[in-house]
């Protein structure tokens, strides 16, 4: 858990540091986000505890004796399964309920830090450019009092405005919106960008109407300048602006949430298509009398509300029947465009609904991941015969990436509407099952794990059984009455 916080920390570092947050909001970002990260901690864990747990009773013969006295490894591993399906149900629990009130609360509190642009406006001796369009630096800085100020207001598209005043103070306004400058004798200088030079006719430039820079240049005693800072100041937002992502719903939640937005496609589906149908030339062509009114109920057609005269091409003119052609080519356009805005929407539809779907899967899953990891571990340690935090935590480490590389392979083939989202969850587990039940019935009857164990045994049976018998003739003759 430490090693993934810490992965969190460095990935938002320049978000969160040097921006005046206050001590307890950091350290309240990383409590959720430790909760939010125990789908990754909690399988790992499981795997390393498993081996090393199952790794130390081999190494010190305590598995050999408990086997010796009759009991098998399905029965010495009985109440490490209670253990690991109490802690499995909690996983679920956890998953539930906890995780997406986490993911709720540290994405709200990243994004306003994420928002907060600067802590402290001045910095004494350097020039501050964290304000877009602004550079502002200052001799002395003590308290909201300074002294031999500089401001370059970049904001203006067509002039460069300098401010220089001996002294001041600052403040913000109540709303946080805009920092004050309260300047005390100084000047200001507005320079226009650069114009164009102006030529007669010979090609010569004129003069006094070169590319130079014009400036205006005044003075003041006092002034208050005004500065935009919105941006800038951290507050907390209201975290129910977050909370309809599907990472910050239960399993009850999603179902109403995709039943909702499934309702909602489903809608507006039948009403694209009714508007697509009472939007046609051949629907608005018919004419409303008792025999068109026979053939539209034919047809298919209940309501004749856009009534238009019957029309003959052979009638049209030829500057009629190019008119009839643009207007014809013109709603086509049309209609691509509605079908294809309609598509795009959705598409965000699914997309929604897919994400709902593989959100609900993955807290099931996370629940599997923990009981399965836990059979591929156990029996691995009680094969390895290895303990503490040697072998361990490498074949840990290897068996988790292999996991981690499965789960997001069969999230990103379920994201990409490749395989369904219950696959693409489950994908991991569907490969570890069957490798988590032939390493346990290896280690239950102490089978060797792979074909070539067995020829490496017979190898050595054979060398053992040829060493045995060179020998055997010696001890006879040795032990003969003539000798």
């Amino acid at each position: 858990m430490f090693i993934l916080i810490m992965q969190f920390f460095w990935k938002y570092i320049d978000d969160v540091m040097g921006k005046g947050i206050p001590v307890y909001i950091i350290l309240e970002l990383l409590f959720f986000v430790s909760v939010s990260l125990i789908p990754l901690a909690l399988p790992l864990a499981i795997l390393l505890s498993s081996i090393m747990t199952m790794g130390n009773m081999a190494e010190n013969n305590e598995l050999t004796a408990l086997k010796s006295s009759g009991l098998s490894l399905y029965r010495i591993l009985r109440p490490l399964i209670i253990v690991v399906l109490l802690l499995a149900a909690g996983t679920f629990y956890c998953a539930n309920y906890l995780i997406p009130v986490a993911n709720l609360k540290w994405h709200s509190i990243i994004y306003d830090v994420q928002n907060t642009k600067i802590s402290a406006l001045l910095t004494p001796g350097a020039y501050t450019r964290e304000l877009e369009g602004y550079a502002i630096k200052v001799d002395d800085l003590q308290g909201d009092s300074f002294t031999n100020i500089i401001i370059h207001d970049h904001t203006g598209n067509n002039e460069l405005k300098t401010i220089r005043a001996k002294s001041g103070r600052m403040y913000r306004s109540d709303n946080g919106k805009y920092m004050f400058f309260e300047l005390k004798q100084g000047t200001v200088v507005e320079e226009l960008s650069a114009q164009a030079p102006i030529f007669d006719g010979t090609g010569n430039i004129i003069k006094g109407k070169n590319s130079n820079r014009p400036a205006r240049r005044s003075s003041f005693e006092t002034c208050v300048y005004k500065i935009d800072v919105s941006g800038f100041t951290f507050e907390k937002s209201d975290d129910e602006l977050f909370g309809n992502d599907y990472e910050m719903l239960n399993v009850f939640q999603l179902s109403d949430a995709k039943d909702s937005l499934q309702k909602k496609s489903d809608k507006a589906m039948v009403n694209y298509g009714m508007g697509h149908v009472q939007d046609d030339l051949y629907y608005q062509s018919l004419k409303y009398d008792s025999t068109i009114a026979q053939v539209s109920q034919k047809e298919g057609y209940r309501d004749l509300s856009l009534p238009a005269r019957e029309l003959n091409w052979s009638h049209f003119n030829s500057n009629e029947q190019k008119d009839a052609i643009a207007f014809v080519q013109s709603k086509l356009r049309q209609k691509l465009d509605a079908i294809k805005s309609q598509k795009q929407y959705y598409d965000i539809l699914n997309r929604s609904l897919r994400e709902y779907d593989i959100e609900s899967h993955r807290k099931f899953a996370l629940t599997y991941a923990v009981i399965v990891l836990f059979f591929v571990g156990a029996p691995l340690g009680a094969i390895v015969r290895k303990g503490g935090f040697g072998a361990p935590v490498v074949i840990a480490a290897l068996l988790f990436m292999l996991y981690f590389v499965l789960i997001s392979t069969g999230e990103s083939l379920a994201r990409s509407e490749v395989v369904p989202a219950w696959f693409g969850m489950w994908f991991a587990s569907f490969l570890l099952t069957p490798f988590a039940f032939w390493i346990m019935r290896a280690a239950a009857n102490d089978a060797p794990l792979f074909v070539m164990d067995n020829w490496v045994r017979m190898f050595e049976k054979w060398k053992r059984k040829s060493k045995k018998e060179k020998t055997e003739p010696r001890s006879k003759h040795a032990n003969s009455p003539s000798h």
